[in-house]
């Protein structure tokens, strides 16, 4: 209950902020999520702030508590997916790489780059 009525006074606040800073012209405060600095970290991250994202779509409706946990919540899925995104890339160039050196008989090079392909990709999905 206690906790309850915390993250529903952080819910209203955070309302508050907002309507302060739209009079105001200036942002409002927000959270920073946590970071994801690495891959792996990344990934996990997602998953873990994802299945918390799904307790709470299982309900039949939302309360205010709900939204302040999704909103808080979605910070750290977005600091996620920009570092996935960004591995997605560089694992798709990597990929690139490998299928130009086999082409070109580079055997160095294809034996690199995709050993750091199977890395990232196989970090993402197993």
């Amino acid at each position: 209950m206690i906790k309850k009525t915390i993250l529903t006074l952080a819910f209203v606040s955070i309302f508050a902020l907002q309507g302060t800073a739209i009079a105001s012209n200036d942002k409002a405060q927000h959270f920073k999520g946590q970071p994801s600095h690495t891959l792996e970290q990344a990934v996990k991250n997602f998953s873990e702030y994802n299945k918390k994202l799904a307790v709470i779509m299982q309900k039949e409706k939302l309360e205010p508590v709900d939204m302040a946990e999704i909103h808080e919540l979605t910070y750290t899925l977005e600091n996620a997916l920009e570092k996935i995104e960004n591995a997605l890339e560089q694992i798709e160039d990597d990929l690139e790489d490998v299928h130009q050196a086999s082409e070109k008989g580079q055997y160095d090079k294809a034996l690199k780059k995709g050993r750091a392909y199977l890395k990232n990709a196989q970090t993402i999905i197993p």
